[in-house]
Order: structure tokens, then C-alpha cells, then sequence
């Protein structure tokens, strides 16, 4: 089980479909994001697969839609992601 940053799979995100990390999110999907077509979403997965060292099944190609679902079938190759602690943007109230 790999353990990583949820910061890098927004990367990827926003890397690919021309987004601000800081807005992908749990809204984010292929009917949000304007620049979501067939022929970046075959780019998305080729580098999601490259970025987490993983091959995904045909099946799995299809359903990587949105964040969420993207961040699900990482989980089913055993990555699981991290995510940056709320008290630490909270410091100083």
C-alpha cells in the first residue's frame, strides 16, 4: 500500500485539464471541467497511470469520471492519499 499526498493526484488534474490545484475537488468532473473530452480523458488516464505506477482494466478506464471516482480506483491499486491537516491552515485563531 503506497501512501501519498492528495496534493499529486490534483496535480494531475490540473495539469491536464488547465485547473487551479486548489479547486479540484469532490465537483470535479467530466461534466465540470470544459476541457474534460475523449481525447484528454485517454491523456488523464496515461498519466495517472504513469504518475502512480499503476495499469488500469478497460472497466476502469471508463470510470474514472470525476475526483472522486478517480481517487476510488487508485485506492483499488493500493494507493491511498493523504490529506494535508486542517489545523495547519488554521494556525494563529
Amino acid at each position: 500500500m503506497a501512501r501519498v499526498s492528495e496534493g499529486q493526484l490534483k496535480e494531475v488534474f490540473a495539469d491536464l485539464f488547465g485547473l487551479d490545484p486548489n479547486t479540484v475537488g469532490d465537483e470535479t468532473t467530466r461534466d465540470t471541467v470544459e476541457r474534460w473530452d475523449s481525447s484528454r480523458h485517454l491523456l488523464f488516464v496515461l498519466a495517472l497511470e504513469e504518475k502512480f505506477n499503476v495499469t488500469f482494466t478497460e472497466e476502469q478506464t471508463l470510470e474514472i469520471l470525476s475526483y472522486p471516482l478517480t481517487r476510488l480506483v487508485l485506492e483499488e491499486h493500493g494507493i491511498h492519499f493523504t490529506r494535508p491537516s486542517k489545523a495547519h491552515g488554521e494556525r494563529g485563531r
